[in-house]
């Protein structure tokens, strides 16, 4: 029971929608040309960098990207934790860890047992881009992190640091350009925490930045843990996936 109006306005939806079904339609190439939206995707295969540019971001894991062979499929987090993971190495080596305060400071409880080792390693916190002080007898507060690390949560990159320290005990009377076993354990569990964390979804500025990022960076096809950080599928091998020419 709605008001005729209504009801006049919704059968004339419907006998729209009815005549648009009934007229010719368009082609499937017809329907994509009118929606697609120009992006360097599409740009001449020649053009392309060897990672090509990036069309979608898959659950907030997985960067798709075409490039002159076919498709890209990028772990986004695993990317950029060695790109950060280098970057920190070095900036360390080179003692050019640029520290960046916190516009709001983190503090957070701990044991006094945990305390006293923050009060302990704040000399090194801070060599590796980490400024903290105890500001109780079981309150530690972070100022400043590097700037390589300024997305990363703050506490949570402090307890894994120290958690670092306790297990690698780096030699601290070695020059800062060397870079000992145990400093580069160190910073690889730093870079986990300062890089794109799964789910986040990138916009595609974002994505052909880190793909471009990635063309640059030593060893950029494995993570930090060895595992792969991205794969190419050819379009030869696309069209077996799909028996095309069979």
């Amino acid at each position: 029971s709605m008001p005729s109006s209504a009801a006049s306005s919704s059968v004339q939806g419907y006998l729209n929608l009815l005549a648009a079904s009934a007229a010719p339609s368009q082609s499937v190439d017809e329907c994509l040309s009118s929606v697609q939206e120009p992006s360097q995707a599409q740009q001449p295969t020649q053009d392309m960098p060897p990672l090509g540019y990036a069309v979608a971001h898959l659950h907030g894991v997985y960067i798709l990207a075409q490039n002159a062979q076919g498709l890209v499929i990028v772990d986004a987090h695993a990317a950029a934790e060695r790109i950060t993971y280098e970057r920190l190495k070095a900036a360390y080596a080179a003692q050019q860890m640029t520290i960046q305060p916190l516009l709001l400071p983190v503090t957070f409880a701990v044991t006094e047992s945990e305390a006293e080792q923050y009060e302990t390693q704040a000399e090194a916190f801070a060599r590796l881009g980490v400024v903290l002080a105890r500001v109780a007898p079981t309150r530690v507060r972070v100022t400043a992190l590097a700037a390589l690390l300024r997305h990363a949560d703050a506490e949570a990159l402090a307890r894994a640091l120290l958690s670092a320290l306790s297990e690698e005990e780096p030699d601290w009377g070695q020059p800062q350009a060397v870079l000992t076993e145990p400093i580069n354990a160190v910073l690889s569990r730093m870079a986990c925490h300062g890089s794109v964390r799964a789910n986040r979804i990138l916009a595609r500025p974002e994505m052909d930045a880190l793909l471009r990022d990635m063309e640059r960076t030593e060893r950029a096809d494995q993570c930090n843990h060895g595992r792969p950080t991205w794969r190419q599928l050819s379009m030869t091998d696309l069209d077996r996936l799909f028996m095309r020419g069979q």
